[in-house]
């Protein structure tokens, strides 16, 4: 007879299709999302994870359609509260990993508030944020990150509302990792996912996602071969800040204050900004640097990792406390507890 504690259970190697569903996608053709659940797909098997281990959470939205395409746990939960659903299970099943897909409407309106929460809280979860700036499942109505002036169907005469910068909210909100891809560019989204994953707490990536329906080159700048170069400033740890056609420009800081300068111009790399992920003061500059663009200066658009930093995670505190009670005062008795000191006996 076989002691089955004895027996070692077999690593079976997974591959991306194992991770496919026999779901009909059903996104639009040509939207971005495929994209990116062909990345999420392709760097699932590295993480030597069991399907039963991980789980996908979602709120309402064209990207919340995630988990039916996605063969792991998963729950298709509700408008803006996918948040608040996988705080719950993370701090029930700490030993799972918890994914939470949204968009710029999901997150930032509706679930604005549960976001920050989250944020703060520093659950182990990793949320990948689809910002496409505009409402496409409910057809094209302006979002919380769409442009001054945008005009939609319920702003035709251009929107007046100031937009969020998403990773400066997620950094204000003492997120401890924040980072920014994009859908068409799949290496660097696969290594981004990767860090996300690695971090333990909570890690926000804002990933750039074209709507070619409602919102179609909203990102172009940043995506086509002959505007890119100028346009995207791809940040390295521990190297300086160059961008450019030919890698000319670069970021240098005078105080506090960013400067884009031509290495043609008698600068060097020595000159630039070195970037430093743990460095909260220049993540915050970097998170407005496109913002500072105007008639005098052009600044990049920064993508890669903003922001990490070490902090103990919600869930590690809360059963450390819960095992410290226990330990000091024993299990207890939940029937007592409720009945409380006073009880009468009706006779």
């Amino acid at each position: 007879m076989i002691d089955s504690s004895t027996v070692t259970e077999p690593v079976v190697k997974l591959t991306a299709k194992d991770f496919q569903t026999d779901q009909d996608v059903r996104w639009c053709p040509g939207c971005g999302d495929y994209s990116i659940l062909k990345q999420v797909h392709t760097i699932l098997p590295q993480l030597g994870l069991k399907k039963e281990d991980l789980v996908f959470i979602s709120g309402i939205g064209c990207s919340s359609r995630f988990p039916y395409y996605t063969d792991t746990f998963g729950m298709h939960s509700i408008h803006g509260r996918a948040t608040a659903v996988a705080s719950g299970l993370k701090a029930t099943r700490p030993e799972l990993s918890v994914w939470i897909v949204t968009g710029d409407g999901d997150a930032l309106s509706i679930g604005g508030n549960h976001f920050i929460h989250l944020m703060r809280r520093n659950f182990d979860v990793n949320v990948l944020m689809f910002n496409n700036q505009i409402y496409g499942l409910t057809k094209g109505q302006y979002s919380p990150t769409s442009e001054v002036n945008k005009i939609t169907k319920s702003t035709p005469y251009g929107s007046v509302d100031h937009p969020f910068n998403p990773i400066a909210l997620a950094l204000g909100s003492d997120a401890t990792f924040v980072a920014r891809s994009m859908d068409r560019d799949p290496a660097h989204l696969q290594q981004m996912l990767l860090q996300t994953w690695k971090h333990k707490g909570a890690s926000f990536l804002e990933i750039y996602q074209n709507c070619n329906i409602y919102n179609d080159q909203a990102f172009e700048l940043f995506t086509e071969k002959g505007t890119k170069k100028m346009n995207d400033l791809f940040m390295v740890e521990g190297q300086p800040l160059i961008f450019g056609n030919n890698d000319e420009m670069g970021i240098r800081l005078d105080g506090f204050t960013p400067q884009v300068v031509n290495l043609n111009d008698g600068f060097s790399k020595d000159d630039l900004m070195v970037h430093q992920p743990k460095d909260i003061n220049k993540a915050m500059i970097l998170s407005r640097l496109y913002e500072m663009n105007d008639s005098e200066h052009h600044f990049p658009k920064p993508f890669g990792v903003f922001y990490v930093k070490d902090r103990d995670t919600y869930e590690d505190v809360m059963n450390g406390q819960v095992e410290a009670a226990l330990a000091k005062m024993g299990t207890g008795d939940l029937d007592k507890l409720l009945r409380g000191k006073e009880t009468w006996t009706v006779v």
